[in-house]
């Protein structure tokens, strides 16, 4: 029988470095023209790392070129944004790889005393973090606003993906960092995370509870991002992010007010986005003095409801006689606006009208009245002496 092979092992970033070493020695060519010291040494270096960095740049370019014209094929536009940031993470992982090949060269030892190697191949890593976590969220908002292939992704479950995808990826940068470039081994993180579990559990409840409320509200979706609510707080104002700790919302007075998720998860919330249509039902309460003819008046407020921009026609303005009230008779203007963001300025709008229409018509608007009746009372005389 044939002895047994043993398993391939796969190359690791430094067996790829140590196989790429001879390659910036300095040649027999330089060395008989230009000498082996440390001057030529260095010269060699700088040479070898403007042309890894020219060399960088010029592929960064082609390839971006080539990649951009596959781009302008596709219906996504969100392609276009990725071709043109791969030029920033090409360029500095260039300038990162000359210098690596000029340490080399210059016979510096990069794993010997301070670790610039593994320093170098750390940076080499992080430069493609930013690109790699704005890539992602481009690529999950893209699909987000695509249903037609995109079921299970939408604009209500963006933001659960989006997290999920930042740890995802903050564990996998870790792992490159820590356990492929510095070499560490990852059996005492793992032995110690039973006990580092139970200490932050007890040291961060507030986070966890704000996390796993986070977790809740993106999967229950009693609110998502657009919406208006108010709370039974009072705050009232557009949701802008719901993260994984807290929640932001933007007040009419643009102040922006973050509240954590704890908090949300407990809170009783009016969505005034919610229901099966964005639409938001708006009242006006108006009131006429008695014997007005309420035929009039409906038609009256109808007419105000109609001329007023952002008022939809459908569902259509109706008028609802409440009650007599103590001064006149109670009436309700009802009409519809496309989302409760106009609220304040469609109310302002149909209270001008119906105050000029009520007064161009002849219509009383009653208030309050007392009637005070003065009359004199005679002293009485004081008792004599």
């Amino acid at each position: 029988m044939p002895p047994p092979q043993a398993p391939t092992r796969l190359a690791t970033p430094q067996d790829v470095i140590e196989q790429a070493r001879p390659l910036f020695a300095v040649p027999e060519f330089w060395i008989e023209h230009v000498g082996s010291g440390a001057l030529s040494r260095g010269l060699w270096s700088l040479l070898l790392l403007a042309a890894i960095v020219l060399f960088t740049f010029a592929v960064g370019g082609v390839l971006t070129r080539l990649l951009g014209r596959l781009a302008e094929k596709t219906r996504w536009q969100v392609d276009d944004e990725l071709v043109q940031g791969l030029r920033g993470p090409i360029a500095r992982s260039g300038i990162l790889l000359g210098v690596m090949a000029a340490l080399e060269a210059f016979e510096f030892d990069l794993d010997s005393g301070i670790p610039a190697g593994r320093i170098l191949r750390s940076l080499a890593v992080l430069v493609w973090v930013p690109y790699v976590f704005r890539s992602t969220m481009l690529v999950l908002r893209a699909a987000s606003e695509d249903p037609d292939h995109f079921r299970t992704l939408e604009p209500r479950t963006f933001p659960l993906f989006d997290n999920l995808a930042k740890v995802a990826l903050f564990v996998a940068f870790s792992y490159l960092v820590l356990v492929v470039v510095w070499r560490l081994d990852p059996s005492g993180f793992l032995a110690s995370a039973g006990i580092a579990g139970i200490a932050i559990g007890f040291a961060a409840q507030d986070t966890l509870s704000n996390l796993f409320a986070g977790v809740f509200i993106i999967a229950d979706a009693p609110y998502r991002v657009g919406d208006f609510i108010t709370l039974d707080t009072g705050e009232r104002g557009e949701v802008l992010n719901i993260g994984l700790r807290s929640t932001r919302i933007l007040t009419r007075d643009d102040i922006e007010i973050t509240i954590p998720n704890a908090i949300m998860g407990r809170a009783k919330i009016t969505n005034e986005a919610g229901g099966p249509s964005p639409a938001h039902r708006i009242r006006v309460r108006v009131s006429c003095a008695y014997g007005t003819d309420v035929a009039r008046v409906r038609s009256a407020l109808i007419d105000c409801a109609s001329e007023t921009e952002h008022v939809l026609s459908t569902p259509a303005p109706r008028v609802r006689f409440r009650s007599f009230g103590e001064s006149g008779l109670d009436f309700e203007l009802l009409c519809w606006i496309p989302m409760p963001v106009l609220r304040g300025q469609v109310l302002d709008a149909l209270h001008t009208a119906v105050y000029e229409r009520f007064a161009s018509d002849g219509i009383e608007i009653p208030y309050p009245k007392r009637d005070l009746y003065l009359h004199r009372v005679d002293a009485p005389e004081p008792p004599g002496d």
